[in-house]
Formats: structure tokens, sequence, C-alpha cells
């Protein structure tokens, strides 16, 4: 199935398989629109819609019955599409705010939260869609909706949903007038407990943000 046929007139848009594939096209499309920097003051707005709409298509997935792929073993799609440049313009763009902290698991007894960044996460998302894109695009679509419902249990449904809400808390700190704490020199790859995260930050009042990332404080 080549970009043509994609979006052909002859599939029902009532089609699940379609309207999952639509929403993530669309995710994939407008994402890397963002990336090239082109509008860096609407970036953190646009990203908290489109990742709030992925996540519709995700929740769907998770709610419907189990998808079998056709085959036992997946076909291979080639090597995954390189998002290293993705990953470091959104670390650029977003810096200010690119650094959060998260709860890998809420349901697992004193986690303590970890650093993350969204830059990563959304590098991370872009890869496993783009997976199951390639078998969509192929026409194994019960193999692409298998890989999405599968990767959306494992791995980008809750980076979606963890970077959702550090898009939000930034969007909601600019809104509100609120001091913003500043994960100030921490790094993913530390593995920071509540207590060196509360040393570690520091407050940076939300103006100092809000400029660069064309976010207007609510007066």
């Amino acid at each position: 199935m080549s970009d043509a046929t994609l979006h052909s007139t002859t599939q029902d848009p009532d089609d699940f398989a379609v309207q999952i594939a639509d929403q993530i096209e669309s995710f994939l499309v407008a994402v890397t629109e963002v990336a090239k920097g082109d509008e860096p003051a609407s970036a953190v707005p646009f990203l908290l819609l489109e990742v709030s709409q992925l996540l519709l298509a995700g929740g769907r997935l998770g709610a419907h019955e189990d998808i079998v792929p056709e085959e036992r073993y997946e076909p291979d799609t080639g090597p995954d599409a390189d998002v290293d440049g993705l990953r470091e313009r959104f670390a650029a763009m977003l810096d200010p705010v690119d650094v959060y902290s998260e709860v890998f698991d809420p349901y697992e007894p004193r986690r303590a939260p970890v650093p993350a960044r969204i830059s990563d996460d959304l590098a991370d998302i872009i890869t496993d869609l783009r997976h199951g894109m390639a078998h969509y695009r192929a026409g194994r679509i019960t193999e692409a909706l298998w890989w999405w419902q599968f990767s959306y249990f494992s791995n980008w449904g809750s980076t979606a949903s963890a970077t959702l809400r550090a898009l939000q808390s930034v969007v909601a700190h600019v809104r509100l007038n609120q001091p913003l704490a500043e994960l100030d020199g921490l790094d993913t790859d530390q593995d920071l407990g509540d207590e060196t995260l509360a040393e570690e930050a520091g407050r940076v009042m939300v103006r100092e943000i809000a400029r660069p990332l064309g976010l207007r404080p609510v007066k």
C-alpha cells in the first residue's frame, strides 16, 4: 500500500483500521512538521494537541479485543528509520522544559520519580508508530493493528501518557502564572529519588519560559 493509497477513497472511512491509521499518520505528519522548527512559538501547545489526539487512537486500540496477527512471525519491515535528527531538534526546541520527572508505574508501591525527556519520548513514540505504518503501507493491515496495539500496551501508550502530562503541566504553569520547578542539572542517565529531585529543583518564574515557547500567561 503506497502513500497514495493510504487515504484512498475506495477505503471505508468507518473501518476501524482506516480510522486508526489515519489518526496515526496525522500524528506522524504533524510532529514531523513541528520538529522543523518553523513555528517554535506554538510548539508546546501544538504537541499537547497532537499527543492528546494520538492517545484517543491508543485508547481505542486498548479497548479493542486482542488483535491476532495472520502470520506466526512478524514479517521483516527492514531497518527502522533513524529518528536521531528529530530527537535532537525537539531537544533544542524544548530545552527549557525538556527534562521532567516521571513515575514509571503508578501501581508499583514507593516507586521514586525518575527524570525523563520529552524529546526522547517523542522519538520513541514515532519509532513505534512508523514500524506499524510500514506494515500498513505494505498491505499487512492486521499485522499493523497488532503491532500498534501491542506496542501501545508495552511502550508508546505509557510514554505518550507521560509526555502528555508533562506538556499539559507546562501549559498549565504558564497560563495560571504559577512558578515552575526547573530540574536544573538533571539528566535521564541519573536515577534520582524524591529527596534528590527536591534538592536539585530550582525556582524559575513561568514568564522565563513562556516567551520562547510562545505561551501567554493568564492575566
